[in-house]
């Protein structure tokens, strides 16, 4: 466990500021980043909702356009055939309240590590369904961080739900 998750507590004192500036640093990077990943998930799940993807064909239309664009026997082409498509209500509700779940999780620091396992398992879909590209490493990378080091204990609900739940370890 590093320093700053056996010392969450001490996180915001002076003393421990001073005594580690460079991982100080690092927390409030690693907090920003989750902040505005949070914000982005947000902003993604509140435009699928204003967009109708709930009640509407849009999904359905969006893997059917992206079907021509892939070889027939590449595995995304038989996941969107045989899954994404005839399941598109199912999966557009899943992704549009897993981004939102996910934001409020990554932006309120409440269940930090599920809410980041959350936008992992969106993004894998991403990947799978044909949406795989280099602009999604940085995603990936970004949830990995997410899922390793326990931000929610140095600001957010975590911390405090951590001290009254400690078994469950959802708030770490």
């Amino acid at each position: 466990m590093s320093l700053a998750a056996r010392e969450y507590q001490q996180v915001w004192t002076w003393s421990w500021i001073k005594s580690h500036p460079v991982l100080f640093f690092g927390i409030n990077t690693h907090l920003l980043l989750r902040t505005l990943f949070g914000i982005f998930w947000l902003a993604a799940g509140i435009n699928k909702i204003n967009k109708d993807w709930l009640t509407s064909d849009i999904l359905k239309d969006i893997f059917l356009d992206r079907l021509t664009e892939m070889p027939p026997d590449a595995f995304a082409s038989l996941f969107l055939q045989h899954f994404g498509i005839p399941l598109y209500i199912l999966v557009a509700w899943v992704i549009t309240f897993g981004e939102i779940l996910s934001a409020v999780g990554l932006l309120l620091g409440l269940c930090t590590r599920p809410s980041a396992a959350i936008s992992m398992f969106i993004l894998l879909g991403f990947a799978i369904g044909g949406y795989y590209d280099a602009s999604l490493i940085p995603f990936f990378i970004l949830n990995a961080a997410f899922l390793y080091w326990p931000s929610g204990l140095w600001l957010g609900f975590d911390r405090h739900l951590n001290q009254r739940y400690p078994n469950p370890g959802y708030f770490r």
